[in-house]
């Protein structure tokens, strides 16, 4: 089985949840393990692919059940660094829209100090990088040159950037960085709003500028609106399924596992490959993607499914 290796932080969401809160004082906050590389990986173990996670986890309580969760979920941890530096932590505020909006702690933490694990083994098809990741030194460099080294070798490369403006200090010189990576990557996957904040500035760039460039799809989530592919041949668009949300958080990791799923599934694991995906195989794709994280929507915090709650078509 050809194997998916994810590569980003392990984070502790501290969420707050004040939606018909009635009680004194401020709601509390709950802890819940996540992170935009750390839910895919765990979405794409629950699914069944070969997935190995690579991070630096920290050795402090929230570091240990981080791994137990890869675990479970069945990712491989040989690329898990360990460190004795702290988890990092996010608060995860929800509002109204059922959306979350994030601060981030990650000043010294673990997964930030990441250092290039090296050659990896042939059975590695294709990487995943996003978030936090692709933007804290100086962790953020070695990701970088990871991704160029790994496209040149041939694997597939898929980033979504999963844009955390408060994390951001430099924005245009992030745009800039970000149109630096487009040649290396076959499969950038934003939502409607990392898009519209992608465009913005003298560095800005557009879906467009980014097929131009060299990337193979850009797949776009669109909330309860569903989810759209653009390639060199045309627009895909799916509807999303009919949920009551609970919360979105972990919906677009969600997407991002589930399609690298079904692309190792379907024989599509590979630069070429994506390429030459016509209509009708991406209208599966998606669809296989949304329900997947429809899923994940109708239930409380990065919560994916496990493989017997999807089929595989």
């Amino acid at each position: 089985m050809k194997e998916i290796v994810v590569c980003g932080e392990s984070l502790v969401d501290l969420v707050l949840d004040a939606r018909g809160f009635d009680g004194p004082g401020q709601p509390p906050l709950q802890p819940a393990l996540g992170g935009g590389p750390f839910n895919a990986a765990i979405a794409l173990g629950r699914l069944g692919s070969a997935v190995s996670f690579c991070s630096r986890v920290s050795t402090d309580h929230f570091g240990d059940e981080l791994v137990a969760s890869l675990r479970a979920a069945g990712v491989d941890l040989s690329l898990v660094q360990r460190d004795d530096a702290p988890t990092s932590l996010a608060l995860a505020a929800i509002g109204e829209d059922n959306a979350a909006s994030y601060t981030f702690y990650v000043e010294g933490t673990a997964d930030r100090l990441v250092t290039d694990p090296g050659a990896l083994p042939r059975s590695v098809a294709a990487l995943c990088f996003g978030t936090l990741s692709l933007v804290l030194e100086p962790g953020a460099s070695v990701y970088e040159q990871m991704m160029h080294t790994h496209h040149a070798q041939g694997r597939l490369i898929m980033v979504d950037p999963n844009i955390r403006t408060v994390a951001i200090d430099a924005p245009d010189a992030y745009r800039a960085r970000f149109r630096s990576w487009l040649p290396s990557i076959d499969i950038v996957k934003v939502s409607d709003d990392d898009a519209e904040w992608l465009g913005q500035g003298p560095n800005g760039s557009h879906p467009g500028d980014w097929l131009a460039a060299g990337v193979g799809a850009v797949v776009v989530t669109r909330g309860g609106k569903g989810i759209s592919v653009t390639t060199a041949t045309g627009t895909v668009d799916v509807a999303a399924p009919t949920v009551t949300p609970v919360d979105t958080i972990g919906a677009g990791d969600t997407v991002v596992g589930a399609l690298l799923h079904w692309l190792g599934g379907h024989g599509a694991l590979g630069q070429d490959e994506v390429r030459s995906m016509d209509d009708g195989a991406w209208r599966d794709a998606l669809t296989y993607a949304a329900r997947a994280a429809a899923i994940t929507v109708s239930r409380a915090g990065a919560d994916p499914p496990w493989a017997g709650e999807l089929t595989s078509d």
